[in-house]
C-alpha cells in the first residue's frame, strides 16, 4: 500500500507540474497513468470528468481526488490531490518572489507565448479522448462492421443538444448537467 501511495504522489506531482492549461490538460496524463498502472480504466476517466464537472472546485483537483480515492482509498485521494497542487503552489511562490524582476524579460514572455499552443494541444487531445469514450463504440463497430454502430447516437444527440442549449439559451450549466444526468439515467447511456 505504501508503494502505491508513493507512486500516486509521484504520478500526480508529475501531472501537476506539466499539465499547463487547467484541469482538462490533466486528461492526457490520466490516460497515460491508466495505461501504465491499470489503477482505473478509460471509462473510469469519463466518470471522473462527469463527477468533477458537476461538483464544486477545480476539475483537476476533483479528478485527482477521485482517481486517488479509487486507487488507494481516502489516503490516496488526499495524497493525489496534494501532489497535484504542490508543484503549482511552489512555482507560484517562486514566481511571486521574482515576478517584478522578470516581468518584462523577453525570455519569460517567450516562454509564456510558447505555452499557449502547448495548452491548446493538450486540451484538444483531452477532448478527443473524451469523445472516444463518450460517443464512439469501437468494440461494437469491430463486432458488426457497421458504421452506424461506431457512434453512440443517443450520446451524440444529447451532446449536440446540450451544446446548443448552452450556446443559445441562458440556462445555467448546472441545470444542463442535471438534465443530462436525468436523461442518462432514463435512457441508460
Amino acid at each position: 500500500m505504501i508503494r502505491t501511495l508513493l507512486q500516486l504522489i509521484f504520478e500526480f506531482a508529475k501531472t501537476g507540474l506539466f499539465s499547463v492549461g487547467g484541469g482538462l490538460a490533466t486528461l492526457p496524463f490520466l490516460y497515460e497513468m491508466s495505461d501504465k498502472t491499470g489503477w482505473f480504466t478509460h471509462a473510469d476517466i469519463a466518470d471522473m470528468i462527469a463527477i468533477s464537472e458537476s461538483t464544486p472546485g477545480a476539475i483537476g483537483i476533483n479528478m485527482s481526488t477521485y482517481a486517488g480515492y479509487k486507487t488507494a482509498g481516502v489516503a490516496g485521494g488526499i495524497l493525489a490531490s496534494l501532489a497535484l497542487a504542490a508543484p503549482s503552489f511552489v512555482i507560484i511562490l517562486i514566481i511571486a518572489k521574482f515576478l517584478e524582476k522578470f516581468r518584462n524579460n523577453r525570455y519569460v514572455e517567450g516562454a509564456f507565448y510558447g505555452l499557449r499552443p502547448a495548452s491548446i494541444a493538450m486540451i484538444t487531445a483531452a477532448c478527443i479522448n473524451v469523445a472516444k469514450v463518450a460517443v464512439i463504440d469501437l468494440d461494437l463497430f469491430r463486432t458488426t462492421g457497421l458504421f452506424s454502430d461506431l457512434i453512440i447516437w443517443k450520446a451524440l444527440v444529447l451532446g449536440v443538444c446540450l451544446f446548443l442549449a448552452l450556446k443559445y439559451t441562458k440556462l445555467s450549466p448546472v441545470i444542463l448537467i442535471a438534465v443530462s444526468a436525468v436523461v442518462g439515467i432514463i435512457f441508460r447511456f
